[in-house]
């Protein structure tokens, strides 16, 4: 029997066509990565790190987005040996490992003896799927945030950041996070209810692609939680994104938030799969 070779490289613009038929075999868990790859185009200097490919003679099986957030595609217990190895050979050290549960927690596995217990690991997220308009009322305060709007809603940002991953995004690096927050809004991908200059609920497109796009960062106000104020939210925001994104809305919950879980499945999602994130 012929002993099959393999290898991890970087990835590079040329491998663009074979690493797009690899995300395509799931396009929507595969979304993070896509969306990255497609407005980067694989330039190291926009990336913010590297995509490894796995190869077995010569064909791409597997992919692995290093950076920030390490992020596994269509890993096989071969691949994810291999970037285990190469994390720690070119000592990448991201916030956070986030991906397929299945990929995400053999691979944290492997990386936990030398890195030491993660600061949260959350092993059991819900990914959630609609394809079509919530049959729920969408709530019609639901709009466009204007980029003119941005300090009303910048400290809703950092607080359900802050709330969600439990660091301060302020910390280290202000800037960086303004200067997104602004980008998401003037992309129009951000969305509120905003009463008397206050944040009553928001949420933004993280990523997106022709196909599908994802949610991130749903907040509604502490002093209103718990008033149905999220599901029909939610089901607005949608329609909207349907009509100038993309056709397909994804988003992933922690399972603990049952609050959450049952709001986005009042406005229609679906769980499809099951994501699990390392925060380091």
């Amino acid at each position: 029997m012929l002993k099959t070779t393999t290898h991890v490289r970087a990835l590079t613009p040329r491998d663009m066509p074979e690493l797009h038929a690899l995300l395509d075999r799931d396009p929507l868990v595969n979304l993070f990565v896509r969306n990255r790859v497609d407005s980067t185009k694989l330039q190291t200097r926009w990336l913010g790190g590297q995509v490894w490919g796995y190869f077995e003679d010569g064909v791409l099986v597997s992919a692995c987005h290093a950076g920030a957030n390490v992020v596994p595609v269509q890993a096989t217990p071969r691949a994810i040996e291999a970037f285990a190895d190469r994390v720690l050979a070119d000592n990448v050290r991201p916030s956070s490992i986030v991906g397929p549960r299945e990929t995400v927690l053999p691979l944290w596995k492997l990386l936990e003896p030398r890195w030491g217990p993660a600061r949260s690991p959350r092993i059991d997220q819900p990914f959630m799927v609609i394809d079509h308009d919530s049959r729920l009322r969408p709530d019609p305060r639901v709009r466009p945030v204007l980029i003119d709007e941005f300090d009303t809603v910048y400290p809703a940002c950092v607080a359900m950041f802050t709330e969600e991953v439990g660091v301060d995004p302020e910390a280290g690096n202000r800037s960086g996070y303004r200067a997104r927050v602004a980008q998401l809004i003037s992309q129009g991908w951000s969305f509120a209810i905003i009463e008397d200059g206050e944040v009553v609920f928001k949420t933004e497109v993280g990523a997106a692609t022709p196909y599908a796009c994802q949610l991130q960062g749903v907040y509604v106000h502490p002093d209103l939680r718990g008033q149905g104020i999220a599901a029909p939210a939610v089901a607005a925001v949608v329609r909207l994104v349907r009509q100038t994104v993309a056709p397909v809305v994804t988003l992933y919950v922690n399972d603990h938030n049952t609050a959450a879980r049952r709001a986005y499945e009042r406005a229609g999602f679906e769980h499809t799969a099951t994501f699990a994130s390392i925060l380091l």
